[in-house]
């Protein structure tokens, strides 16, 4: 099974709340919903069509707490909501035991170990959204196949960045690209060993 992240990302790198503040999830980050001044039907139909697509999705404790609430009230929307609750969904968590969304399993202990597991299985996508501290942890542990990124076109100065200052070095292969007319551009590349340097 391919493991894609997909990710909406600012010019910067960074991938915190982008749809709002919340204190909650992001205490003191007060530059939050940098997406919504780049309302773009295509762009929200492209990101759309990303979440029908896997067979599964992986998330964050945070990230699927937020998700939880939010689009798992919407199921039956015939957009996100839909297409999230109707699939199975692994959790990487050590505190969540029993968790109330349907087709929620919950991954811990040896977390690598359990999503190599996954990722054996011989077809389909297992998709991360909205959970950056995951992202770049799956990165260093080289269990990612390919990254969806949708970068708007603002930089926020400040925030939770999708890549490390120092961390991992990986080759990218670029595998699809489309400009979306608010500026959005989505990015799509195929993780494949080191980069050669000059």
């Amino acid at each position: 099974m391919k493991l894609t992240i997909s990710l909406q990302v600012t010019l910067d790198g960074v991938a915190q709340a982008n749809g709002g503040n919340n204190e909650e999830m992001d205490p003191g980050f007060t530059r939050g919903g940098w997406a919504r001044a780049f309302v773009d039907k295509d762009a929200a139909q492209y990101i759309l069509d990303t979440w029908r697509r896997p067979d599964a999705f992986l998330l964050g404790r945070k990230t699927f707490g937020l998700f939880e609430t939010y689009w798992g009230t919407r199921s039956n929307d015939g957009g996100f909501g839909e297409a999230i609750s109707s699939k199975p969904k692994y959790v990487v968590s050590n505190t969540l035991t029993n968790p109330a969304w349907e087709h929620t399993t919950v991954i811990s202990g040896d977390v690598a170990a359990e999503i190599s597991q996954l990722k054996a299985q011989p077809a389909g996508e297992l998709l991360v959204v909205g959970s950056a501290a995951l992202a770049r942890w799956l990165l260093e542990n080289e269990l990612v196949d390919e990254l969806n990124l949708v970068q708007f076109p603002v930089i926020v100065g400040e925030g939770e960045r999708l890549f490390p200052q120092n961390g991992l070095d990986f080759g990218l292969h670029l595998e699809d690209s489309v400009v979306f007319g608010t500026g959005i551009v989505a990015l799509t590349y195929r993780v494949g060993g080191r980069p050669e340097y000059a």
